[in-house]
C-alpha cells in the first residue's frame, strides 16, 4: 500500500459539476483529491475482502446475541417501547442494502476495525462512482501502470441488489429519504435513485420533514401515497426518540436500513465483538465504559451513537490528546484501545470497506492531517495492480 503523487486531472472539477458532485469542496478546503492516489497490490486487496466478510459475518452473531438478551439491548441503548419491533426485523431477516467497515491498515499486519457504520453510511457516491471515472481517466492518459484495477463493484452491486428486492422480496416501488440540508445526504441519495431506476426499480424522493401519518396509522408522502418501502438516511437511533417511533411496528412499511442494523451500527458492537472474539487478530480490546474496566495506557473514549468522529476522545496516560465537539455522548460510551491510523506523507489514513448487502464490495480512502478522521476529512482515489 503505497500513497503516490499524480497529476490532477485538468478537469475533474467541471466533471465533477456535471455528474452532480456538488460537494467536492467543503468550505473552502478540498473533499475529494486527487493530487496522489493510493495504490495496492492484488493480494492485499484480497486480504481486505476476507478480513471485511469475516468481521461482517462477526457482526451478525453479535446481533444474534442482542436480539436475545434484554440486558444486551440496555446497553446498547434500545429504547423498549421498539425492541419487538427491532426483534422482528431480525427474525423476519428483512433485507438491507448496504454497510461500510471502518479499518485501520497499511499494507502489512493486521487490519483493525475501528467501527461499522451500517445505518447510515456516506461518501458511497464517491467511492462507487466518482473514483472510478477517475480510475478510467488516468488509465486513459497514460497516468496509472498498465493493467491497473480498483477494487470497487459497487454500482454493479448495487444495481443487482436493487433488482434482486424487487424480485425476491416485494420492493415494487421506493421512497428514499433524508434530512435537508446536507448535500452530501442527498447526493448519497440521488445516488442511490439512479441504481435503483438503473434496476428497474421505480423510486420516488422526499425529505424526512415531509413523511406525513395517515389515518390508519400508515406513513404517508406529499401526494398522500402510502409508503411501503423507504429507505431513509436517518439514523435509527434517532427514529426510536421521534415521537411517531410509538407507530413503527404497526406501519406496514419495509425499511432500508431494517431495524436490525440500529444493533450493528452501535459502537456497543465494539466491546461484544471482544468479548465473543477474544484476541482475534482484526479486532481492537473494547470495553463499555460502565463496566469501569481496567484502562490501556493510551485509549479511545466513543460515544455509543458517533457519527463522523464526532465526540471522539483520544487519552494518553490520563491526558486528552485529540478530541471532537459533536452532540453525542449522553447515551452513554465505549473505551477501546488506540491504534494509531497508518501515516503517510504526515496524513492519517482509513479505509472504508463497503459491503452490499452481504459481500463485499470496495473500498473507500480517508485521509486527514489530525488523528480523528471526521466529515470533512479528505477523500482519496486508489487502483490495485497484480
Amino acid at each position: 500500500m503505497q500513497r503516490l503523487p499524480i497529476t490532477e486531472r485538468p478537469d475533474w472539477r467541471s466533471k465533477a459539476e456535471e455528474y452532480g458532485f456538488n460537494f467536492h469542496t467543503l468550505y473552502g478546503e478540498p473533499y475529494w483529491s486527487e493530487d496522489a492516489y493510493y495504490r495496492f497490490t492484488l493480494p492485499q486487496v484480497e486480504y481486505l475482502e476476507d478480513v471485511t466478510a469475516e468481521l461482517h459475518q462477526m457482526c451478525l452473531q453479535a446481533a444474534e446475541r442482542v436480539i436475545a438478551s434484554e440486558q444486551l439491548l440496555d446497553k446498547f441503548r434500545i429504547p423498549k417501547h421498539v425492541r419487538d419491533f427491532v426483534r422482528e426485523s431480525w427474525h423476519n431477516r428483512q433485507p438491507s442494502l448496504y454497510s461500510r467497515l471502518d479499518l485501520a491498515w497499511g499494507g502489512s499486519g493486521d487490519a483493525k476495525l475501528l467501527e461499522n457504520n451500517a445505518d447510515t453510511p456516506t461518501s458511497l457516491y464517491e467511492a462507487a462512482f466518482f473514483q472510478w471515472i477517475w480510475l478510467e481517466d488516468q488509465m486513459a492518459a497514460g497516468q496509472l501502470p498498465a493493467g491497473s484495477d480498483q477494487f470497487n463493484s459497487l454500482q454493479e452491486k448495487l444495481i443487482d441488489r436493487f433488482r434482486q428486492l424487487q424480485q425476491h422480496s416485494g420492493f415494487n416501488s421506493l421512497h428514499l429519504s433524508c434530512c435537508q440540508h446536507s448535500s452530501e445526504d442527498r447526493a448519497t441519495v440521488q445516488y442511490l435513485q439512479d441504481c435503483a431506476s438503473e434496476a428497474g426499480l421505480p423510486n420516488e424522493f422526499l425529505y424526512i420533514d415531509d413523511i406525513g401519518l395517515g389515518e390508519k396509522g400508515q406513513f404517508t408522502d406529499l401526494q398522500d401515497q402510502v409508503i411501503s418501502n423507504l429507505f431513509k438516511l436517518y439514523p435509527w437511533e434517532f427514529m426510536f426518540r421521534e415521537s411517531f417511533s410509538m407507530k413503527l411496528a404497526d406501519a406496514g412499511v419495509r425499511w432500508l436500513e431494517p431495524a436490525w442494523k440500529s444493533i450493528i451500527s452501535n459502537k456497543a458492537i465494539l466491546p461484544l465483538l471482544w468479548e465473543m472474539f477474544p484476541g482475534h487478530p482484526n479486532l481492537l480490546p473494547a470495553w463499555f465504559s460502565e463496566d469501569n474496566p481496567p484502562l490501556p495506557e493510551k485509549y479511545v473514549i466513543k460515544p455509543l451513537f458517533s457519527r463522523e468522529g464526532s465526540n471522539i476522545r483520544i487519552i494518553d496516560q490520563g491526558r486528552e490528546i485529540a478530541s471532537a465537539d459533536g452532540p453525542y455522548g449522553e447515551e452513554g460510551t465505549i473505551i477501546q484501545q488506540y491504534h494509531p491510523l497508518p501515516e503517510f506523507d504526515g496524513n492519517h489514513t482509513v479505509i472504508g470497506s463497503w459491503l452490499i448487502d452481504d459481500q463485499p464490495a470496495g473500498i473507500g480512502l480517508r485521509e486527514d492531517k489530525q488523528l480523528i478522521t471526521q466529515d470533512l476529512s479528505r477523500f482519496y482515489p486508489h487502483c490495485f495492480t497484480g
